[in-house]
């Protein structure tokens, strides 16, 4: 049975939002902690939050959690870094990857890309808004030499263009990031409307 590591991505310094997007709290909790929280119900074997801006704050978010605190003291050069810092830390086979900004993902989307990978796809990815991204799954042993190898701002989309096939899931749901202000009001009155046509 391959086993699964999961990489969190929290380290970021979240520049144009203008403070930490990985501590807005949605229904309750940090968005860290929700996506923590997803992976851990999605049932990888091991989760490695790589953290960096802001990391006594995202530690305390993340407290409680069964989880691996890994520190990029890079991290302001780029995402690239962090991915590499977790992959290099990872244990596991294979290597899902999250981000702490997409308050949409659910645990229940990222066991369909588990389970496309047990049905033997070594590389399976979101797809939303005429994209494939995160969250992503790699099992191939090329792939994961490459994510431990990234630096700067390359990250692992362009595994997911590369020549090797990409197993797509439907994944609407991840198509909200958080950046900015703009983006974190549109989500929360985007949710705001759903729970209002829910509750007519």
């Amino acid at each position: 049975m391959t086993r699964l590591s999961a990489v969190l991505l929290a380290a970021g310094g979240s520049r144009r939002l203008g403070r930490p997007k990985q501590l807005l709290v949605w229904r309750g909790e940090p968005l860290v902690r929700h996506a923590a929280r997803a992976a851990l119900e999605a049932g990888v074997d091991e989760l490695i939050a790589v953290v960096g801006a802001e990391r006594d704050g995202v530690a305390a978010a993340l407290e409680g959690l069964a989880l691996q605190l890994v520190d990029n003291p890079r991290w302001s050069e780029g995402m690239g870094g962090s991915i590499a810092a977790g992959a290099r830390a990872a244990s596991g086979d294979a290597l899902l990857l999250l981000t702490a900004d997409q308050p949409g993902v659910t645990g229940d989307l990222l066991a369909r890309l588990i389970d496309a990978m047990r049905a033997g796809h070594p590389r399976v990815a979101c797809a939303y808004a005429g994209v494939l991204g995160v969250p992503a799954l790699f099992a191939d042993p090329g792939d994961l030499a490459a994510l431990r190898a990234l630096s700067g701002d390359r990250g692992a989309r362009e595994l997911l263009r590369g020549s090797a096939p990409v197993h797509a899931v439907p994944a609407e749901g991840a198509a909200d990031d958080i950046d900015d202000e703009t983006d974190w009001q549109r989500w929360q009155e985007k949710q705001a409307r759903r729970w209002q046509e829910k509750e007519a």
